[in-house]
């Protein structure tokens, strides 16, 4: 299994578990409360979002990913698309950061 697929899987998983949200009123109302502990978003998400992302992240300290698509995400949690995610559990969040940074198309880790 190559490491997409292996972040991938572990994104359903997570998922599966119930220990991911998506949407963006869901995710912003996560870091807020401190309920997020990672939060994922899709390296062709609108500039809108990525700026807004970005800066609640970074206000709350909360750890954000950007990295494949879209349609790569919601494909692993079983959507047609899926530009936004906030992982609630802490191991969840480490094994997904370890095996996002190895993906080759990450664009950044803050």
């Amino acid at each position: 299994m190559t490491t997409v697929n292996k972040v991938l899987s572990r994104l359903g998983l997570a998922t599966r578990a119930g220990k991911l949200v998506s949407g963006e009123e869901v995710v912003l109302k996560a870091v807020r409360t401190g309920e997020a502990k990672l939060v994922l978003l899709a390296a062709d998400a609108s500039d809108n979002t990525t700026k807004k992302i970005k800066d609640k992240c970074k206000s709350y300290n909360v750890p954000l990913l950007i990295g494949f698509t879209r349609f790569e995400l919601g494909s692993a949690v079983g959507k047609p698309e899926r530009v936004l995610f906030a992982v609630t559990d802490r191991g969840f969040a480490d094994m997904l950061a370890v095996g996002w940074g190895q993906h080759s198309e990450v664009e950044n880790i803050e």
